[in-house]
């Protein structure tokens, strides 16, 4: 009896071999966080280069996008998820629409207005969809991936081009696609109300479309109207 007390003792951990192994465990944990990292570095890496090759119209290749819609899914699902709106705008779209711009921003008048078109009619049929098929899993949170996508391409090109230059000129020839996309963009309003790029844009608008009704009032080719109008009840009092 005493022999087998004396081997259960000795069979026991001592708090020296317990304190060898609290580092191991240590060690262990802190490889696991460094390959869940790079793991996720890498699927950040993929996102980009897939959405910078869509802006750089090179397409996806087949399976590709269902690829890079799991990769979103699962980076939500981390710690770098609530950054992804913030990565989404300072890095992915403030990249593509330089890209876009690029091509087009030391052209004028007719030739800025047809390059515009083209370039909106691009964003708007290819680029649009294919980033909110990207980013499916975000679809629900505000602001939505389409409205950040459209708010970029109002202040990084329409905005910063010379496009009302180019309508102003004499006999300038607009093509659909400029008022669709003043029109489209209009559409899109930021949190904070009515801004200043905002005004902007409705300048622009009145060039292409009156009369056009503003933020302040109603426009036509001769100028603003000051006439205020007060919509009827639909049952009178």
């Amino acid at each position: 009896m005493r022999t087998l007390r004396r081997l259960k003792f000795m069979s026991s951990p001592s708090l020296s071999d317990l304190g060898k192994r609290e580092p191991a465990a240590a060690g262990a944990d802190e490889r696991g966080t460094q390959q869940r990292r790079a793991c996720a570095n890498a699927t950040w890496n993929s996102i980009h280069n897939g959405v910078i090759a869509v802006f750089q119209r090179k397409g996806l290749p087949d399976q590709e996008l269902f690829s890079l819609n799991e990769g979103v899914r699962q980076l939500l699902k981390t710690e770098l998820g609530s950054f992804f709106t913030e990565y989404l705008q300072n890095q992915l779209l403030t990249k593509g629409m330089v890209i876009l711009r690029d091509k087009i921003r030391f052209y004028e008048g007719q030739k800025l207005l047809d390059s515009l078109a083209e370039t909106w009619d691009f964003f708007f049929s290819d680029v649009l969809p294919t980033l909110q098929a990207i980013f499916y899993p975000v679809q629900g949170k505000e602001p939505s991936v389409r409205q950040l996508a459209l708010l970029h391409f109002r202040n990084a090109i329409t905005l910063s081009v010379k496009l009302e230059d180019a309508l102003a000129r004499t006999h300038a020839r607009v093509p659909p696609a400029i008022v669709q996309m003043l029109l489209v963009l209009q559409g899109v309003h930021e949190s904070r109300g009515v801004t200043k790029d905002y005004l902007r844009l409705e300048t622009l608008i009145q060039k292409v479309v009156s009369p056009y009704l503003g933020t302040y009032g109603l426009y036509s080719g001769e100028g603003p109207f000051t006439h205020s109008c007060i919509l009827a009840p639909d049952h009178p009092e």
